[in-house]
């Protein structure tokens, strides 16, 4: 970055995926976003968003919501106001989580996934999950504050296969500087 760029401002994290088989339990990705202060960035999250959540200050939050995959387009947005986040926070993760109900599942069990990452109408990063085909979750994008104040993408896709429900507290911790 030079020093007249506004860096990473405003961007969409957006997934698609195909209908579970006919006789099979639907499938549900939910995107996860987690905030961690400068003071301690790799530390516990400030504050995490998912499916029916916002971040305090509205600067996080999901514009769709699928269950099973069945949406026109894009079935599960969520929208990150970088430029809004208050300077206390300095990184931003964001994730995906495959629901476990009715049974365990993995990315492999996911009908055509696809992952969007997207400022403006410039693609930052597109994935199909493909990497991490056995795993439960995926840390899927890192946003992070320079010392002038420019957010900046770190991109990449780490699986993570232990139980999801403890991925949003240690999501932040698959991804190092």
């Amino acid at each position: 970055m030079n020093g007249i760029s506004k860096g990473i401002r405003k961007v969409e994290i957006a997934l698609k995926w195909d209908p579970s088989p006919a006789g099979q339990p639907p499938t549900d990705l939910d995107i996860v976003a987690a905030t961690y202060l400068a003071s301690e960035p790799h530390g516990d999250p400030a504050y995490v968003v998912h499916f029916d959540s916002r971040s305090p200050d509205g600067t996080i939050y999901l514009n769709r919501d699928s269950k099973d995959g069945k949406g026109f387009g894009w079935d599960e947005v969520l929208t990150v106001e970088l430029y809004r986040l208050d300077p206390r926070y300095a990184r931003v993760v964001v994730g995906v989580a495959l629901q476990q109900r009715p049974a365990r599942r993995t990315f492999v069990s996911v009908v055509n996934p696809a992952l969007r990452i997207r400022e403006e109408y410039t693609d930052l990063a597109l994935d199909d999950f493909g990497g991490v085909l056995g795993a439960t979750a995926a840390a899927v994008a890192e946003f992070r504050r320079d010392e002038s104040g420019v957010w900046e993408f770190h991109p990449g896709v780490t699986g993570y296969e232990d139980d999801p429900t403890d991925f949003a507290q240690v999501m932040g911790t698959l991804r190092r500087p």
